[in-house]
């Protein structure tokens, strides 16, 4: 399967490509996670928005950051792939996307993330390392882990 990226700073998206993504966020993160929490932080207007378009519909999404913006080092934050979408495998290819967008906008190849913790197999199997103890993050167990 192949996605259709677009990656672009927060003043280049459309207000559509802005709705997809809060939409794509808030059926994820708030009503699946079953999660109360302000997903609109304030960051968004920082970060660098990456979207995975298959056959015309978001099905994959994240935002990248520069170093000092979020962590010390630069991350990758708010990975999703639409539930819709997730037989497909898409979010390796996701991830391949977003490491190489790091590198081209940042120069750099250290990345930090906050990690769901089931997710930890996934995230090793595209260079990443835990670097904490598990955590809560609104009450869902995380952990940090970096690229280098």
């Amino acid at each position: 399967m192949q996605l259709q990226f677009k990656i672009k700073r927060f003043n280049e998206l459309s207000t559509q490509e802005l709705y997809e993504i809060l939409q794509v966020r808030s059926e994820v993160f708030v009503v699946e996670q079953n999660c109360v929490y302000q997903d609109v932080d304030g960051k968004d207007q920082k970060a660098i928005h990456v979207l995975g378009y298959y056959e015309g519909d978001l099905a994959a999404y994240c935002r990248l950051f520069g170093a000092g913006d979020y962590f010390e080092e630069t991350s990758i934050g708010r990975v999703i792939v639409s539930p819709k979408h997730r037989d497909k495998k898409l979010g390796h290819e996701l991830m391949q996307t977003a490491i190489e967008a790091v590198e081209t906008a940042f120069n750099t190849t250290e990345i930090t993330i906050s990690a769901q913790l089931y997710l930890k197999k996934f995230y090793e199997s595209h260079g990443f390392i835990q670097t904490s103890e598990m955590y809560l993050e609104d009450d869902i167990p995380h952990i940090e882990m970096k690229k280098s």
